[in-house]
């Protein structure tokens, strides 16, 4: 596996990939919600497997929002999604971000907590999905 750091531009088809895998055909996610057109303004994370093909995405906003992190089915519970987010969260700092935050799925909370992120209010409909803010 490799988790890399990229553009929105030089890697459209591999975040393509993945999201619309993940939360279009599995989540069932309006795509309107999905793609808000904001990617061009945020750093990317991809992880690939060893033939180079795209099994997981996130971004992180400018104003430190963590989000759209997704792992395609047959690689979860592997380290991926870890990868992306101590790479996105690497990210934030070096770029001088003190706080970063996103909104998880409730079901996906105990996986935040387990990388310091912490609960911040009450649950909320986002999408369809259950979600909590959280922050680190």
């Amino acid at each position: 596996m490799n988790v890399r750091l990229t553009t929105y531009e030089e890697s459209l088809d591999a975040i393509r990939s993945v999201r619309d895998t993940v939360f279009g055909q599995e989540q069932k996610v309006p795509r309107e919600s999905d793609w808000d057109g904001t990617d061009p303004y945020c750093i990317h994370v991809v992880a690939t497997d060893a033939d180079g093909n795209p099994i997981g995405t996130g971004r992180l906003q400018p104003d430190g929002r963590i989000g759209r992190l997704a792992v395609v089915k047959p690689w979860r519970c592997q380290g991926v999604g870890a990868g992306m987010l101590a790479a996105l969260v690497d990210s934030a700092r070096r770029r001088g971000l003190e706080r970063v935050y996103l909104h998880a799925q409730l079901d996906a909370v105990p996986f935040y907590e387990k990388r310091g992120f912490e609960k911040d209010g009450t649950a909320f409909t986002e999408a369809g999905i259950l979600h909590i803010n959280m922050t680190m």
